[in-house]
């Protein structure tokens, strides 16, 4: 996949200021902190695109980037932050499952993990919502630079028997610093796309 251009298209808290479906969409869910926005940054080969923070939970928005006028990137707010108030994270809640229940034009939902740790109790909550919502069932482990190669399967089957993964090529581990797997990545996204 050639990325030739990209931008960010709309910043949206509510419905009507979704853009319109006139392109297809995939789209990415994961905790907060958990490196979506460098992911997203990586993946579209621009530095600061998606703003990354050190203060986790920022996104509160559905961002919509545009990518070669031909598809969009989604990135969902993060969930499960603990220091915010319950009200917030129903408001969170209410925002991905808006998105989720209103896009004809979405092909897929791929949950992002840190590779270092177990999926939590919210991104099991999560994977089986998405199963249940007919997605595939891809995940995206980041991080994967922070540990050593030697202990990489490992990470691997504590993230596949805790989501109860049946098929390991669903997990694609990654890293946004060293662009490992990248390629396999833009792979993947290419035939989702095509497959419609």
């Amino acid at each position: 996949m050639k990325i030739i251009s990209s931008e960010l298209e709309k910043i949206a808290g509510i419905i009507s200021q979704y853009p319109q479906i006139n392109l297809e969409e995939i789209a990415f869910v994961g905790r907060s902190n958990v490196g979506k926005s460098s992911f997203i940054n990586a993946f579209l080969n621009r530095k600061n695109l998606a703003r990354t923070s050190s203060k986790p939970g920022k996104t509160r928005t559905v961002n919509f980037y545009n990518v070669n006028n031909d598809f969009r990137l989604v990135d969902l707010p993060g969930y499960g932050y603990a220091k915010v108030s319950k009200s917030e994270k129903e408001k969170w809640k209410e925002i991905i499952e808006t998105y989720l229940s209103n896009r004809e034009n979405l092909l897929e939902v791929i949950l992002i993990v840190d590779i270092r740790h177990a999926p939590s109790k919210e991104d099991v909550i999560m994977y089986n919502w998405l199963l249940e919502y007919g997605f595939t069932g891809y995940v995206i482990a980041t991080k994967m630079d922070k540990i050593s190669k030697g202990r990489l399967n490992k990470h691997i089957k504590i993230i596949k028997e805790t989501l109860k993964i049946k098929d390991s090529n669903l997990i694609l581990p990654f890293s946004s610093e060293s662009k490992s797997n990248l390629e396999k990545i833009h792979q993947r996204i290419e035939n989702i796309l095509s497959c419609e």
